[in-house]
């Protein structure tokens, strides 16, 4: 379902709206990708963070090694 927004935008976001339609790209489609980007940069800094938050964990990190240690020693079965 598609729903339509009001905005305003301020300078630089207009200048920045300029751009991006520059290159035939509506503004709706514009506004649209943005938005969507910066959702999924949203996403991968929480990533980003959990895994920083995961290698400062010490019980984390001795447990990646226990398995690291089981799989290797599998593979060396072989």
């Amino acid at each position: 379902m598609e729903k339509a927004i009001s905005i305003r935008l301020d300078e630089e976001a207009q200048e920045a709206l300029r751009s991006l339609t520059g290159s035939g790209r509506s503004q709706s489609e514009a506004v649209r990708e943005a938005i969507v980007e910066l959702a999924r940069r949203g996403r991968r800094g929480d990533l980003a963070a959990e895994a920083k938050r995961l290698s400062a964990d010490r019980e984390d990190r001795m447990e990646k090694a226990r398995v690291a240690r089981l799989m290797e020693s599998l593979r060396a079965a072989r």
